[in-house]
């Protein structure tokens, strides 16, 4: 390392918060920046790369791109072409394959064409066609009917997939998480209904590539940079990693569930009909993955991946979910109020450093606010 480098801003971590805040100060700013990554790969845990048999995977679980937002697509759209794509997603209840979120079809194949019927008219006149209702919501219907409907979801699509994925029941995390896959009244298959939807046409990985590409811009990789940041001058950092770890855990571990990932290769074209598949009953892993639905790659065999959580033990596994409890919001906030006093020198953004869960456009949109800021003070 160059004991004499010198550079404008050091920022920690080559994700989608730290590519876009690298790529807008180096291109709009004129200002040099090093980039500093603890793994061996930029992208984050958007990374994707191709494995032994040559097909495109998603290294640490699927990741499909979508927003509603004409600026953060725009954006993006600058450093890759697009590959139109839908998600769809299936649950696999009383050894039948479902829509998720769930929805009008799941009624109709899981129960008796009378039955199902029945229900879809009570969602209707209750909540009105293409309404999204949160399940714990759907419980508290004093309709005897929907009632019955509510507790059957919750216990056949919620509650063990919950356990599984988190070790805790709905009723002891936030509600912002069981209302991330509401009950869906429409017979729209697609998880999500994003205006904007597609994967990067040649991979996440090349994306960041272009994205990072600009003679302002070094990377270093498999780098702390708690063991450079002495050697570098630096007039401010930007720091995407976990706060709690920037600040030595001085007010306690914040809590995150993980993941391991269990690939294989199979000798067909296709493995499962969609690119994703929850188990939510059965089994230890909660899904099952096949990235070639999203990258639309050709070949003659097909990679999948087991999904299976994990608690979070640093420096062991990845952090992927912050769990979204009280106790763990009021810790979070005593970590921001340190990071407010640095303001000044460092600034703090991304889904590890804000300790919050974000979708990728979520994440770009973050940074690109944040540079607004910057520019503005």
């Amino acid at each position: 390392m160059n004991s004499n480098m010198k550079v404008d801003w050091l920022i920690v971590g080559a994700g989608f918060t730290g590519a876009t805040l690298a790529e807008r100060i180096a291109n709009e700013l004129d200002q040099k920046v090093l980039v500093v990554e603890g793994r061996n790969h930029i992208g984050g845990n958007a990374y994707d790369c191709y494995d032994e048999q040559g097909v495109l995977i998603h290294k640490y679980g699927s990741h499909t791109f979508h927003t509603n937002s004409k600026l953060v697509w725009d954006y993006l759209s600058r450093f890759t072409q697009w590959r139109p794509y839908f998600h769809e997603v299936r649950a696999y209840v009383d050894g039948i394959k479902i829509p998720l979120p769930f929805n009008l079809n799941a009624l109709s194949a899981l129960f008796s064409l009378q039955y199902a019927q029945k229900l879809e008219s009570l969602l209707i006149r209750q909540y009105g066609f293409g309404a999204k209702i949160p399940i714990l919501k759907l419980r508290e219907s004093a309709h005897e009917e929907l009632g019955f409907l509510a507790e059957f979801i919750y216990q056949k699509v919620f509650y063990r997939y919950t356990i599984k994925q988190w070790d805790l029941k709905p009723e002891e995390l936030d509600q912002s998480v069981s209302a991330r896959v509401p009950v869906y009244v429409s017979r729209d298959n697609r998880y999500f209904q994003d205006t904007y939807q597609g994967i990067p046409l040649h991979g996440f990985t090349a994306m960041f590539h272009r994205m990072l590409d600009h003679p302002n811009i070094k990377v270093l990789l498999n780098a702390d940079y708690q063991e450079i940041a002495d050697e570098i001058r630096y007039k401010r950092m930007i720091y995407t990693g976990p706060i709690d770890s920037f600040f030595g855990y001085k007010h306690g571990q914040l809590p995150y569930r993980s993941l391991r990932f269990h690939f294989e290769t199979h000798q067909k074209a296709w493995y499962q009909e969609v690119g994703t598949v929850n188990y939510p009953n059965e089994y230890d892993f909660t899904r099952i993955l096949e990235q070639k639905h999203l990258t639309g790659q050709v070949a003659p065999h097909t990679t999948i991946s087991y999904v299976y959580p994990q608690p979070y033990s640093p420096g062991e596994n990845e952090p992927y979910y912050p769990i979204p409890r009280k106790e763990n919001s009021q810790r979070y906030s005593l970590y921001k109020q340190e990071a407010e006093q640095m303001r000044d020198r460092v600034l703090f953004a991304g889904r590890l450093a804000d300790y919050q869960y974000y979708n990728m456009d979520q994440a770009v949109a973050r940074a690109l606010t944040l540079f607004k800021q910057i520019v503005a003070e």
